[in-house]
């Protein structure tokens, strides 16, 4: 009788034991998860280009997080008090200095291990709008964010390689345990947007214009190595508008040089470039500067860049 009665003791005791066990096994693998053996490596990424190109290099090695959500503008990014903690803790940051202030304030103070700051690998330039005259402060190189340059080096694939292999060795310095699967992934990117050069080469080869009139002058970089002339309605940053004048100046050139699409993108807001193409009886078209992507389960950097060829042929009038 006494070990009928004795025996729900020993089996809570023993169960008790058992979830205890099961718990401390847990709270292992959990550590295990974030600094034990074969962990993820922990990168930022500032914005969607940046979060594309760590993932593309770092594959099944690292943990990529944006600090940007899907479809959101990152030019004006304000950053929680969560996602600074996540900075100062992160393996590797991969960002762009001058575009979100937000960003550089929080790698200042809390001094990640590793960055990988894409404009040492790929400097950037100045780039006007192709308009003349135009008396406001929107007629030339406005971004107010930017400290070198036009930040939109991303779009210029040849310039994106070179951030590849940049970030392929920040991985290599943070995680040199996979230092030669880093260099040899960033290596296929490289192939990859080398091959997307040719195509966007041979595509704006032969076309009737070469005047490319976008709500948001982020093509610098598409316009200097494909040979083409953007006239930026807004200027560099997407949030500025045009003055009277400017307007009237953008009108006239667009008349004069037979431009027959305004471009305008998707994370900005369209109507300035729909009331241009109106008053010009022109077509609109859509052209991503790829600042961010909402729909990453079916696009990603190659697929809208190559429908960024796409909408230019068909604008341009490109045989």
């Amino acid at each position: 009788m006494k070990i009928c009665r004795s025996a729900p003791v020993a089996l809570l005791a023993t169960a008790a034991a058992s979830a205890l066990l099961l718990s401390g096994c847990a709270g292992t693998d959990d550590a295990k998860a974030d600094t034990g053996a074969g962990a993820k490596v922990r990168v930022i990424a500032a914005f969607y280009p940046m979060k594309f190109v760590a993932q593309q290099v770092g594959g099944p090695h690292v943990k990529v997080t944006n600090l940007t959500k899907a479809g959101a503008e990152p030019h004006d990014l304000e950053l929680t008090p969560k996602q600074v903690g996540a900075v100062s803790q992160a393996d590797l940051v991969v960002y762009l200095k001058g575009l979100q202030p937000a960003v550089d304030k929080a790698i200042s103070q809390n001094k990640p291990k590793h960055i990988a700051e894409a404009s040492r690998f790929a400097p950037l330039e100045e780039h006007g709008t192709e308009v003349q005259g135009a008396e406001d402060e929107h007629a030339g190189h406005d971004h107010a964010d930017a400290e070198h340059g036009d930040p939109h080096v991303w779009l210029d694939p040849i310039r994106l390689s070179a951030i590849a292999t940049g970030v392929g060795e920040s991985l290599a310095g943070a995680d040199p345990a996979n230092a030669a699967d880093y260099r040899e992934r960033a290596a296929a990117l490289v192939t990859r947007l080398k091959t997307l050069d040719a195509e966007f080469t041979a595509g704006l080869t032969t076309c009737a214009r070469r005047d490319v009139v976008t709500s948001h002058a982020a093509f610098g970089y598409v316009a200097e190595r494909y040979h083409l002339n953007q006239i930026g309605v807004n200027g560099v940053n997407p949030e500025s508008e045009p003055s009277p004048a400017r307007r009237a100046d953008i009108q006239r050139l667009a008349r004069d040089r037979g431009v027959t699409t305004i471009f305008f993108e998707t994370l900005a807001e369209p109507k300035t470039a729909k009331t241009l193409a109106e008053d010009l009886h022109v077509q609109t078209a859509v052209l991503d500067p790829l600042e961010g992507i909402k729909d990453e389960a079916h696009d990603d950097y190659f697929s809208v860049m190559r429908a960024n060829l796409d909408a230019l042929r068909k604008g341009l009038g490109c045989s």
